[in-house]
């Protein structure tokens, strides 16, 4: 069984101060609370960035400071950008605009659905364009499926040499319109995953840890952070993305299971050794 890979979602499109004070919003608070997970055990960092009025935004200078500020502490983690644009609140074009940053991984929703009342659109067309951007950059795909008939469609593009094993696929489940985030249905969706993959978790709300756990169990990997989830336990907000990650590290130990540092996970997921420049 692989060391287990730790990725931590540190802000989202979606979680507001007002939800909760411990969200970091600005480059600088991103940064430091993605430099924390690290020092807790993270090995990714899947970063959203915002607008001065806290607004998704897909804008490239604000990822590349995040990026900047991280690296300015001798911080190695993988740095993973979000084409989500929240979930369609920025145009296609300007959320393909962080893969021309190199990122070593960047996400890649592959499908539509509603979005609890909102519809996340990822077009054939854009999925083409992003998978096309990608290859020419460098930038291994987050496969994101929010369902099953996601895996299908990151199947095509797999199948016509555009993504490189191993495939990084995210599950996110628990999504209103998605699939429910249920172990059943996480079985479900790694059985159908082609050869040569690997796989990971995140879950919404008070699903997000007993997932994680499963996860861990079967032999896959973990997504945490207040992105998906604000709570520590019941009515007890997180203080921020640390100590999520923390947990995850304990109980990854207490079930036998080794936490991969950075470097490690880079060799696991195959990507070049070193963090990008």
């Amino acid at each position: 069984m692989d060391k287990l890979i730790i990725s931590v979602a540190t802000t989202g499109s979606w979680t507001t101060r007002q939800q909760t004070p411990y969200v970091p919003i600005t480059e600088e608070e991103i940064a430091e609370q993605a430099v924390q997970c690290w020092r807790e055990g993270a090995a990714i960092v899947h970063i959203h960035v915002r607008d001065d009025e806290g607004r998704p935004t897909c804008d490239p200078a604000r990822y590349a400071r995040v990026r900047e500020l991280i690296r300015a502490r001798g911080c190695d983690l993988i740095i993973n950008m979000s084409t989500g644009g929240g979930a369609g609140q920025v145009p296609d074009e300007e959320r393909i605009a962080p893969v021309r940053l190199r990122p070593e991984i960047a996400s890649f929703d592959a499908g539509s659905l509603n979005f609890g009342e909102r519809v996340f659109v990822n077009s054939p067309q854009f999925l083409e364009a992003l998978a096309q951007e990608m290859q020419a950059y460098g930038v291994k795909p987050e496969i994101e499926c929010f369902e099953s008939g996601f895996i299908e469609n990151a199947r095509r593009f797999i199948e016509r040499g555009l993504f490189q094993p191993p495939y990084w696929f995210q599950m996110v489940l628990g999504v209103r319109g998605g699939a429910p985030a249920t172990v059943d249905q996480l079985v479900h969706m790694v059985r159908q995953l082609p050869p040569n993959s690997l796989w990971s978790v995140c879950a919404i709300g008070r699903h997000q840890l007993p997932l994680n756990v499963a996860a861990m169990v079967m032999g896959g990997h973990v997504r945490t952070g207040l992105e998906d989830n604000i709570y520590y336990s019941y009515r007890v907000l997180a203080e921020g993305n640390a100590p999520l990650v923390a947990r995850l590290v304990r109980i990854a130990r207490e079930l036998g299971r080794e936490v991969a540092t950075p470097a490690e996970a880079r060799q696991i997921l195959g990507l070049p050794e070193q963090p990008e420049a």
